[in-house]
């Protein structure tokens, strides 16, 4: 690569994507234009189409690909076909995938994250605090990595980047060669984790160059792979974090954390059906302050069509098992699910008044590469017009509404619903229940649809044998 003509500049937004591209070609024509990630990946023929400037796309896991490419271009090659994991422009137009890329195998044989080319003192570090729990709020020198790739679960609204095996490559109609992933009762995994050496020698480090003293983990879920390993691998890393003097002095002391406390707090996911009393303690006292888990939902009916094997059950013992260790559980759950009704609402509602929380949903959003887009892509195109740039264009963080998968409610009452259960006003709800069955009928028709859809059996038995005992509600 010629030093000073060509730039690489990743970002997760499609949106941002589009803008960066096109400032790339105005202000450096002569550079190559290499785009990848998660929207490449999910869809690489349509992204490539509706990314022109693009001249190169790095599908699935880059590790070896990009360095590969970046010495292709070093060395003034214009073909970059023998490169495996990229999708490619053809002069006649169209695109053309090369040879897939093979996962790592040995992650450990990977190189440390070069932070010292990062801004970490004018932007990283200043805006370290995260406000999941004392001590990450109070975090002046954080930073994230990941322990781990890839998940065992099989949640529909996830989507693993061809990081996990659920990814391959098959021929179309067309007889094109296309990206194609997990569908229903085909799901496919390869599990990944750091030796619990590296992951504590890679701290050290962080620690010794960069004076951190807080690490978010961003792997999937930590407890899937410890449940992985036998429940060894969590239990390593603690007892060798805290023999190698990494355990916050606040923690080995007994003491309140200020800012005389020495150490690495720590924080990650997990996992209400995995987690133990054992294993949730242990990592307390290496320093985790904050544990986010998956809850979703507190909705029987729900939870068996998310995919990750949890329990309303389970959520609620994780809560107080997390909270019991001194861990702060973090509380993600969404609204708009395809088979959401007022009875799934409710019963999460109930479920944050016995634990004593709110938690401001996300909106359930129907990713490319996820099931959820496999399974609803034509409904949600039809919310654009037909437009998947339009789409792609509006995804966000699920904090906002994308597009609407529920089978029962529409976008301004999804709005409005989750008004009602952050302000857990039970009357307004019943309100407009009879509102809504006045219009629309029974809403376990929608629990129906959406259950036969996704091919879920439990839930469909759930809702014909609830029938065949209670009579509708008028």
């Amino acid at each position: 690569m010629g030093r000073g003509e060509n730039r690489n500049v990743f970002c997760s937004s499609f949106s941002k994507k589009k803008k960066i591209a096109k400032f790339s070609k105005r202000y450096a024509p002569q550079a190559k234009t290499v785009v990848g990630g998660g929207v490449l990946t999910s869809m690489p023929r349509e992204i490539m189409k509706l990314l022109p400037e693009a001249d190169v796309g790095v599908i699935g896991e880059a590790y070896q690909t990009l360095p590969e490419l970046l010495d292709a271009i070093e060395a003034g090659e214009t073909d970059f076909s023998a490169v495996n994991g990229l999708i490619l422009p053809t002069e006649s137009g169209r695109f053309t995938l090369t040879w897939p890329r093979e996962l790592v195998d040995d992650i450990d044989s990977l190189p440390y994250p070069a932070w010292h080319l990062f801004p970490l003192e004018e932007i990283y570090f200043p805006n370290s605090a995260l406000l999941l729990s004392e001590e990450s709020m109070t975090a002046t020198r954080r930073l994230d990595i990941n322990m781990s790739y890839g998940c065992s679960l099989i949640c529909r609204f996830c989507f693993h980047l061809g990081i996990a095996g659920d990814m391959r490559y098959e021929k179309d109609e067309a007889g094109e060669t296309n990206v194609a992933f997990d569908m229903p009762g085909e799901h496919t995994r390869t599990i990944r984790y750091h030796s619990p050496g590296y992951i504590v020698d890679l701290v050290k480090h962080m620690v010794e160059t960069f004076k951190i003293n807080f690490i978010a983990f961003l792997d999937e879920n930590l407890m899937t792979m410890d449940q992985y390993s036998r429940r060894t691998w969590m239990a390593e890393i603690c007892d060798l974090w805290i023999a190698e003097g990494l355990q916050p002095t606040c923690v080995r002391d007994g003491v309140p954390h200020d800012e005389n406390c020495r150490g690495v707090h720590w924080g990650g996911t997990s996992h209400a059906t995995l987690c133990t009393q054992k294993i949730l303690l242990k990592m307390h006292e290496a320093g985790c302050s904050y544990l986010d888990y998956g809850w979703e939902s507190f909705s029987r009916q729900i939870l068996k069509t998310v995919g990750k094997g949890a329990t309303p059950e389970n959520n609620v013992r994780s809560y107080y098992w997390t909270m019991q260790a001194g861990i702060r559980p973090i509380p993600n759950q969404m609204l708009g699910f395809p088979s959401e009704d007022f009875d799934s609402i409710r019963d999460t509602m109930e479920a944050w008044d016995r634990l004593g929380i709110v938690s401001r949903p996300f909106f359930a959003t129907p990713y490319p590469g996820t099931e959820w887009f496999n399974l609803y892509r034509e409904r949600v195109l039809e919310q654009y017009d037909g437009d998947l740039d339009k789409f792609l264009s509006d995804l966000g963080d699920a904090t906002d509404i994308s597009a609407v998968i529920s089978e029962n409610f529409n976008a301004v009452e999804l709005y409005g619903l989750r008004e009602i259960m952050m302000r857990g006003n039970y009357d307004q709800l019943d309100d407009y229940e009879r509102e809504w069955r006045k219009r629309n009928g029974d809403p376990k028709d929608g629990v129906l649809r959406a259950a036969k859809r996704m091919n879920i059996k439990a839930v469909q038995n759930m809702v014909e044998s609830a029938r065949k005992t209670v009579p509708a509600a008028e």
